[in-house]
């Protein structure tokens, strides 16, 4: 549920994994695997996915 999230939000802004990746300073597999629910995610690393996604926090936890 996490990951595709913050991938539908990732999208409606209209970013792709690589220009989310440049923003957090990480590399595109690693937003890949964020995605796919293969990384558990730092709580700081999610703030800041929400602040580049201009979304709270909680809509990543949502049931879509």
């Amino acid at each position: 549920m996490l990951g595709k999230n913050i991938k539908y939000y990732r999208k409606q802004i209209g970013f792709s994994q690589e220009q989310l990746a440049e923003a957090l300073s990480k590399s595109r597999n690693y937003i890949g695997m964020i995605e796919r629910a293969e990384v558990n995610i730092p709580v700081g690393t999610l703030f800041e996915i929400a602040q580049i996604l201009d979304t709270e926090i909680e809509n990543f936890f949502k049931l879509r």
